[in-house]
């Protein structure tokens, strides 16, 4: 690729310099002909060096535009020119203004809607149909696993969206040298690849990235944004910061605490206390979806179950405790009798 270069700004720069002796017959405009040729040769690779980092549909479509562009601006000339039949500077002037401007309409127009064209014939990744049914899936769920058991269910709909920054991480924990990181990356690859095989969401993979963002958090932000979708996470930050710049998050944390069984004050309920809790006298049990019951006097019962009453609930962003005491002191005091 570098002797291509070089080669094609040793060719400008022959052409220039040939072109501008044969115009003025001077070594001067030679020279000043040879350095326009490598300015050109410049301009030229910088927009090859940018074409190759843009996606071919924006490509296309630029090309699309400026073709279109150039076509009406000839039309228009020709019939403006004709205004000016002895004015050769006013001809070229018109003829100039009219392609320059008419063909960087077309460009910037090609450009802009072709993106936005594909997306739409592709699936409707915009428009008001389905932008509310775009999923950009998150590294945290996919290793958490339960987003797959909820697909399963046929609650979420729509078009799952796997950036691939987000297979990179993936790839990144499955290679680690921790065990457990490493264990977690491959559960996170089985998980994405039974998603992919249930029928009724829609998977796609795409290499859309924002190379001068550098966290991956940050780039789903983006992408959401682009796309006018939502982040499927069970990240607690990412939550936050996406709720800030107005994106819309399915937190998997939030449907899980959501659909745990509602508990009122009075209701009672045998548990498991496992092991004592912060304040004196107290014990510490667990439900069988994880959320955590504070029994007050209940560290005599470490060990063993025993009966409580609800007393209070408190629902927070990381989750929900119960606090509870037992439920008469007879039990209690037998318990007491027992131990002795």
């Amino acid at each position: 690729m570098i002797v291509f270069r070089c080669v094609l700004a040793f060719c400008a720069a022959a052409v220039g310099a040939f072109l501008f002796w044969g115009l003025f017959k001077t070594t001067n405009f030679a020279l000043l002909g040879g350095l326009a040729g490598i300015a050109l040769a410049a301009v030229a690779m910088l927009i090859e060096h940018k074409v190759k980092k843009t996606p071919l549909r924006v490509v296309a479509g630029g090309v699309a535009g400026f073709t279109t562009g150039l076509v009406l601006a000839n039309l228009s000339s020709f019939a403006l020119v004709f205004h000016y039949p002895g004015n050769a500077l006013i001809s070229f002037t018109i003829y100039l203004m009219l392609n320059v401007l008419l063909g960087f309409l077309g460009l910037a127009i090609g450009v802009g809607k072709a993106d936005e064209l594909v997306k739409t014939r592709s699936g409707g990744l915009r428009g008001a149909a389905g932008n509310q049914n775009i999923k950009v899936m998150d590294t945290s769920a996919i290793i958490d696993g339960r987003i797959a058991d909820i697909f399963e269910t046929g609650f979420v709909e729509g078009t799952l969206i796997i950036p691939q920054f987000v297979l990179q991480e993936l790839l990144y924990i499955a290679d680690s040298s921790d065990s457990l990181r490493r264990v977690r990356g491959k559960r996170g690859l089985d998980i994405l690849n039974k998603i992919q095989k249930q029928v009724d969401i829609e998977v796609k993979i795409i290499d859309q990235d924002f190379p001068k963002i550098k966290e991956v958090d940050a780039k789903l932000v983006a992408l959401a944004k682009k796309m006018e979708g939502k982040i499927i996470t069970n990240d607690f930050n990412l939550n936050k910061v996406a709720e800030l710049q107005g994106v819309s998050v399915l937190n998997v944390n939030q449907l899980a605490t959501a659909l745990r069984p509602v508990v009122l004050p009075g209701e009672q309920m045998n548990v498991f206390i496992q092991r004592e809790g912060k304040e004196q006298g107290q014990g510490v049990a667990y439900l069988d979806d994880g959320t955590m019951v504070v029994v007050e006097n209940g560290r005599r019962f470490m060990g063993r179950n025993a009966d409580v009453t609800v007393t209070s609930v408190l629902q927070t962003t990381a989750g929900r405790m119960i606090f509870t005491e037992l439920k008469s002191r007879k039990s209690a005091d037998n318990s007491s009798n027992s131990d002795r």
